[in-house]
């Protein structure tokens, strides 16, 4: 009996190595120097694509609205990958420059938010983007736009989705 438990375990874990191996997160299959049509072989088509100042193009691939990560790929402006990174994090948004990002600047650098609102009273137009903080928590990042456009404020709140108190609200 424990002889055919161990070899059923043996194969499980064999299994479950041979899965995990295969999810290898779309910036870890992009390697630097790859270019765009290699890349869109190994992700897909990008579902958003900006131009970057040094002449070169940003793609990403987002799983928003409900999903919360959006990989970027920074490509030089012959076309070669020069940078890959997941960018709905934490440490990414802290990039965001208050009172010298605008709605461009954010837009370039996270892609399309999931939601948008505009607060009457405040006079702030607000994108908020999912993310998961130090890959547990489930969070939400705003960013308040003033009528010009102009980055005023940023904000990081908890995604009321996975809040258990909030389950038959939403």
């Amino acid at each position: 009996m424990n002889r055919r438990f161990a070899f059923a375990l043996t194969h499980v874990s064999c299994a479950v190595a041979f899965a995990l191996a295969g999810c290898a997160q779309p910036e870890q299959r992009v390697q630097p120097g790859m270019d765009q049509q290699a890349i869109v072989a190994k992700l897909g088509p990008p579902k958003e694509t900006y131009d970057l100042p040094n002449g070169g193009k940003r793609l990403m691939w987002p799983t928003q609205p409900m999903g919360s990560t959006t990989t970027a790929v920074d490509l030089d402006a012959s076309g070669n990958t020069v940078g890959v990174r997941q960018v709905l994090q934490e440490n990414e948004f802290y990039k965001a420059e208050v009172n010298m990002w605008t709605r461009n600047d954010v837009l370039v650098a996270f892609g399309r938010p999931f939601e948008t609102a505009y607060f009457r009273r405040m006079d702030r137009e607000v994108w908020s983007y999912r993310y998961l903080e130090n890959n547990i928590d489930h969070m939400i990042f705003n960013f308040y736009f003033d009528p010009q456009g102009v980055l005023r404020q940023t904000q990081k709140q908890p995604d009321p989705r996975y809040d258990p108190s909030q389950r038959n609200v939403l």
